[in-house]
């Protein structure tokens, strides 16, 4: 499999995010970013084909190649995004995600994964930090763009989504241990050329996290209502007082 375009598409992509390639600015030419990226200019073509798909670039035939605008706010604005389904997808998705990459992933990349595991133990800044990069890597060496276009945006909404943040942040401020475990399940599996595995111990991983989340909402329910009765008890209190 010819996975040399995707590793390109990922380079413009950072360079794209990077600024040096702005929203509506054209594209150098296909030799210019063959010699720069050193590769052949139909790896380039491939990246640029892969990159249309995915709506970071506008192919504008007879005058070049050309960065879409992608608008800061268009996942962040969605509040109607609820956690529970998001975790749901990204079960789906990032279980297959991690099954392809027991398949493709490059040693070099699987030392990468390893290190985000060991700075998980952390339960820092930097650990949920390792956590996002742990699930990106995995969909980077899926071999498939669409995949990973799709992990990119489910962690966009899992980041950006103001519900679905603040469902996340209360979860993972406990039970790191759990999620230390299950991403290095993850690791295994894959390091073993395992794709079964790796499908299984990511579904797992989500498994815990959904249950985490629902035991978290019993929580808030509970405090909700007790918040309730004492102010149905306060507002009867003072009731009685005022009879008096």
């Amino acid at each position: 499999m010819n996975r040399r375009y995707q590793l390109v598409a990922r380079q413009i992509i950072g360079l794209i995010e990077s600024g040096e390639f702005s929203p509506g600015s054209r594209l150098p030419g296909e030799r210019e970013l063959a010699e720069r990226l050193g590769v052949s200019r139909v790896t380039v073509r491939e990246a640029e084909i892969a990159l249309e798909a995915q709506g970071y670039l506008a192919v504008k035939t007879g005058s070049g190649v050309y960065v879409r605008p992608r608008p800061a706010d268009d996942l962040s604005a969605r509040t109607d995004v609820n956690a529970f389904e998001l975790t749901t997808v990204r079960a789906v998705v990032e279980a297959e995600s991690a099954a392809l990459a027991a398949l493709n992933m490059t040693p070099a990349a699987l030392e990468v994964l390893k290190e985000t595991v060991r700075v998980m133990s952390g339960n820092d800044d930097a650990a949920e930090a390792a956590d996002e990069r742990f699930h990106i890597i995995i969909a980077e060496n899926s071999g498939s763009p669409i995949i990973e276009h799709f992990v990119r945006i489910l962690w966009r909404l899992r980041n950006e989504a103001p519900r679905v943040a603040q469902v996340y942040s209360n979860v993972c401020k406990s039970g790191f241990e759990d999620r230390v475990a299950e991403h290095t399940a993850v690791l295994d599996a894959i390091r073993n050329r395992d794709p079964n595995a790796a499908r299984s111990a990511m579904r797992e991983h989500f498994s815990r996290l959904f249950e985490a989340m629902l035991a978290a909402e019993e929580k808030e329910a509970i405090v909700q209502l007790r918040r309730k009765t004492l102010e149905h008890r306060h507002r009867f209190e003072l009731s009685i007082h005022s009879d008096a």
